[in-house]
């Protein structure tokens, strides 16, 4: 029995009338775990370092994996035609130095950890693209090979090095010059034994996952034997433990990591082939739960929906994700730690927030989201959140970065303008959402989900609690918005201004109705959509949407405003499908 069977077994439905209470975590990282960290870096510079990365150097590799998910074309061949190209950023390979500085984050841990290998094998074949990339690893050579600093041995970059040297041997190692091929083996053979030591030494999350894949694929594929394999797979327990929630979401709750997670198992899995080793059945439940949760936040395009600073990124990385890991998951139905309840009927998806955001110590860039939701008909995006840059760091200005992770860039209310949980000058999330109680029931195909959150009971005494019910056919979505005091809470002496934000996609056409409280949506298809509302006064404004290429585009948003007295109110709405 998987994973996800044994938790809809052991759990089953939410039943009517029952709740699911979350509570968040605020906390970051400790001052011990942060000095902790930091003393781990130091250590890397020290002469008692160096001595533990010696060892006996392999004459080859065990196994060469088969990468099983795809490149990007494009990307391979501008490397052919000279030139580095990731998420808009463009660096000519002649002019590449490796200890450089200023390159956007992301941009910097593509050149990094070689997943530009990938790009380049989806665009020519070994013959051409062996020069090209030994051409690159000698710069890597002369600039880490020797030395061990940061960024290039951070503990997740060796762990993704390791899976792309491997499965990409022959675009690296087909060289006759014997010293390069014993310099990059020898490379490979202190990166793994410094993972041997620190993969448990970065946060918890993607990157601790990533370092311990490392070393299990060393283990099966350079060399360590039976003794790292065990080493490995213990490391990876522990990190998958402590990294994902039960129901196989990342504690991120980003989308765009969480597809970085079932590439990078899905790697792993391959190596395990090679090595001709079988998956352990914890590994392979783990893969199966990783899916099931990356499919619960995807749209009827086959798209990411926007949570968690990411985009709907490319439906073909989604694809090829999914297609790679070889297991056979369904969508996440009851998201528990996951936070995204995904609700379907016909060809109509609905993905709604009901989680508080993740702990800073486990995503820098959190978003202020809860109670948001996206909406979309067939592979028509119809409610959608603002989106943000994902894994591209640096590819928006930052100013606009910032305004994406509010609550009014999502599809929520938020209450006089503020966000429902504080983000501090510094990036980080503050106080607000602290528990988020959940239910949702399906009788006779009526699907309904309601959740409440605490982010505006301190400041202003009042829970917001929103119900959604989507019916049999999928051509009626409706809406509540209820704000009611808070227990033990003075209530505000004045009244509140209130905006119910539902941002559109780009591709939506919207015309106002005559009396000011409905809009006719028209999708790219020809389909249209009522909306109605009652409780406030309808607004037409501008908005904006990154899409998958992490480019702005400039949109519209449909905008609920009014003010609540101190004891609540309730504002209704309803999306009805006209055509």
């Amino acid at each position: 029995m998987s994973l996800l069977e044994r938790i809809d077994a052991e759990e089953g439905e939410i039943e009517p009338g029952k709740r699911l209470i979350r509570v968040g975590d605020d906390r970051g990282l400790s001052l011990f775990e942060r000095m902790g960290y930091r003393l781990h870096r130091l250590a890397w510079r020290t002469p008692l370092h160096k001595l533990r990365l010696r060892g006996r150097v392999p004459l080859k590799l065990i196994a060469v994996p088969k990468d099983p998910v795809a490149g990007e074309k494009t990307a391979g061949e501008a490397l052919i035609d000279g030139a580095f190209f990731h998420h808009g950023h463009e660096l000519p390979v002649d002019g590449l130095d490796f200890t450089a500085t200023g390159y956007p984050e992301d941009f910097a841990d593509y050149l990094q950890s070689f997943a530009w290998l990938r790009d380049l094998a989806a665009a020519v074949t070994r013959d051409r693209g062996a020069g090209v990339a030994e051409a690159v690893m000698r710069k890597w050579l002369d600039a880490y090979g020797e030395h061990v600093g940061e960024p290039a041995w951070r503990a997740d970059l060796w762990g993704r090095r390791i899976l792309f040297w491997t499965a990409y041997a022959p675009y690296i190692l087909s060289s006759s010059d014997i010293v390069y091929r014993s310099s990059v083996l020898y490379a490979l053979a202190r990166g793994a034994r410094h993972l041997d030591r620190g993969a448990d030494k970065v946060p918890p999350g993607l990157p601790r996952v990533t370092a311990w894949c490392g070393v299990i694929a060393a283990a099966l594929l350079v060399q360590g034997g039976p003794a790292r394999l065990k080493s490995g797979e213990a490391g990876l327990t522990r990190a998958l433990s402590l990294s994902l929630h039960d129901d196989g979401g990342l504690i991120s709750r980003a989308p765009f990591e969480q597809l970085a997670l079932v590439e990078t198992l899905s790697q792993l899995r391959s190596a395990y082939i090679a090595g001709r080793r079988d998956l352990p059945d914890w590994l392979i439940e783990a893969l199966e739960a990783a899916v099931g949760a990356l499919l619960a936040v995807t749209l009827g395009d086959d798209g990411l929906s926007s949570w968690q600073g990411g985009n709907k990124a490319s439906r073909r990385r989604v694809l090829a994700a999914v297609e790679a890991s070889a297991v056979t998951s369904q969508a996440l139905r009851q998201a528990r730690g996951w936070g995204y309840q995904r609700v379907q009927c016909k060809q109509s998806v609905l993905i709604f927030d009901a989680a508080p955001p993740p702990p800073p110590r486990a995503l820098s860039g959190g978003c202020a989201s809860t109670l948001a939701f996206e909406f979309s008909d067939g592979a028509d995006r119809l409610i959608v959140n603002c989106g943000g840059e994902g894994s591209a760091k640096g590819a928006l200005p930052e100013a606009l970065a910032n305004g994406l992770r509010t609550t009014a860039a999502h599809s929520t209310l938020t209450l006089a303008d503020r966000n429902s949980t504080a983000i501090h000058e510094d990036g980080s999330l503050g106080k607000g959402v602290g528990q988020v109680e959940m239910s949702r029931d399906q009788t006779a195909g009526i699907a309904r989900v309601e959740a409440t959150h605490d982010g505006y009971a301190r400041r202003f005494g009042l829970i917001h609690e929103r119900r959604l019910t989507l019916s049999p056919d999928g051509r009626q979505l409706t809406g509540e918005d209820r704000l009611h005091p808070a227990e033990k809470r003075r209530r505000h002496a004045e009244t509140i201004a209130f905006a119910v934000r539902f941002h559109l996609a780009p591709a939506v056409e919207v015309t106002a109705t005559a009396d000011g409280q409905g809009a006719i949506l028209r999708l790219r298809g020809g389909a249209a959509w009522q909306f109605r509302c009652r409780g406030g006064q309808l607004m037409l404004e501008d908005s904006v949407w990154i899409d998958g290429s992490v480019r702005a585009q400039p949109t519209l948003m449909l905008a609920i405003t009014g003010e609540t007295p101190p004891d609540g109110m309730t504002i209704s709405w309803e999306l009805k499908r006209a055509s």
